[in-house]
């Protein structure tokens, strides 16, 4: 029903552009006709919007796989950098959270690991919209950070990194169905702050699948049913991760080779000092205005991105 929905929708779009091409047709009769300024530049600003409807839609090629209309889960973990690349993986949720926010999407924070200092060593972030796992999968790689830090009290320039993995939501047990037999369920107290009751009450739900060694596991709810409910859902977004990448291997269409969170892997840098701009490694896509980049305006670098790829195997 959901793919019915989704092909009604597109072929509306392409009757409504059929049908404006057709007036724009007749219009230029028109002006061949009877020279009129004025539906002379009507034309042209028609033309000007239909190129616009052309090349959103020429955009969507790049959602060439069913997974791409998915909601997307988003993990950060921080890299190399000590308590600095914890602060950028914090500041790299955020962006993300206020990206998701700009395109009226809905994030959720799942899990949420905090630093020893400042900042998180990882956090777990579901982002609910229509082709959210389609332009998110732009994001995952390694994240390098240059700046002064603000934990140095020399004031002296850091580099950190931070890594982001995107994955597809796993809808329930159409994608994987979950066998009893073959989980490990934990129950466990709650670390870190939250109130006594997380921490006095074994609310935390830990999960292993035995199979594949697989582990996730939730704190971040009072209830021990709620986080139970989340690590399941993560459980089987992990799954079918494993299996897509299981299929790209049989394939020998990998989309990417594991990488950490270091030096010569990143995708894309942050520069803060001693100038500054944002640069996509990829695409060599680069803006100089940082501060609208980490408060969410991605949209340039995700479209560069999804634009190269393509026509690409990878993309």
């Amino acid at each position: 029903m959901k793919q019915m929905s989704q092909d009604k929708k597109e072929a509306a779009q392409m009757n409504e552009l059929k049908r404006r091409i057709d007036e724009i047709c007749e219009l230029a009769c028109l002006e061949h006709d009877r020279t009129e300024e004025d539906l002379s530049n009507e034309i042209k600003e028609e033309v000007k919007l239909l190129e616009k409807v052309v090349d959103d839609l020429e955009f969507k090629l790049s959602f060439s796989n069913d997974l791409d209309k998915r909601n997307a889960v988003v993990n950060i973990h921080a890299g190399a950098g000590g308590v600095e690349s914890q602060d950028w993986a914090e500041m790299l949720l955020r962006m993300y959270m206020r990206w998701a926010e700009r395109r009226g999407y809905k994030a959720k924070v799942l899990i949420r690991t905090t630093g020893d200092e400042a900042g998180i060593k990882s956090a777990t972030l579901e982002v609910e919209g229509e082709y959210a796992n389609g332009y998110l999968k732009s994001e995952r790689g390694v994240h390098r950070l240059v700046r002064l830090s603000p934990f140095d009290a020399d004031n002296a320039r850091h580099t950190s990194f931070a890594l982001v993995e995107v994955m597809p939501e796993a809808e329930g047990d159409v994608d994987v169905v979950l066998n009893p037999d073959e989980l490990k369920i934990e129950a466990f107290r709650s670390s870190g702050p939250g109130g006594q009751h997380m921490q006095k009450t074994s609310s935390a739900i830990r999960i292993t699948h035995i199979d594949t060694k697989t582990v996730v596991h939730c704190q971040s709810e009072r209830s021990q049913y709620q986080n139970k409910e989340i690590a399941l859902k993560l459980m089987r977004t992990r799954l079918l991760d494993l299996e897509i990448k299981k299929r790209a291997m049989e394939q020998k269409k990998l989309k990417g080779k594991h990488v950490s969170a270091g030096w010569g892997s990143q995708i894309r840098s942050y520069i803060l000092h001693p100038y500054r701009m944002v640069k996509d490694h990829r695409t060599d896509y680069e803006t100089g205005n940082t501060v609208a980049v980490l408060d969410g305006e991605l949209d340039g670098f995700i479209e560069a991105f999804l634009r190269y790829n393509i026509g690409t195997k990878d993309g």
